[in-house]
């Protein structure tokens, strides 16, 4: 990569957003296939993301639908990690109809 404006490398930016406990853990399932990036299937942890990207994740028994939010530059405390990303299933559930609870 030529400079920050060409994004961060997929597995770096999981790493940083807290989602995977080391870079070789989220490298290992981006090349298992455990990782979608705006729609299409992403094998290759050195991808660069940017701000607004796609991702969808598979792990730990569950899918995650994520925006990225900002690239970060370290590694710091989930405070700080959960402000690279907007989790859009967590913004489904706050929307969902209550009314559709009681059917």
């Amino acid at each position: 990569m030529s400079g920050a404006g060409d994004g961060l490398r997929l597995d770096k930016w999981l790493f940083h957003a807290r989602l995977f406990r080391s870079r070789g853990l989220a490298a290992a399932r981006i090349e298992a296939g455990g990782v979608r990036l705006n729609g299409q299937p992403c094998r290759k942890p050195g991808r660069a993301i940017r701000p607004g990207d796609l991702l969808v994740l598979s792990a730990q028994g569950s899918i995650r639908r994520l925006r990225v939010a900002a690239l970060g530059a370290r590694r710091g405390p989930f405070s700080e990690a959960r402000t690279l990303y907007h989790d859009l299933d967590a913004a489904a559930e706050s929307v969902a109809d209550p009314a559709a609870d009681r059917s």
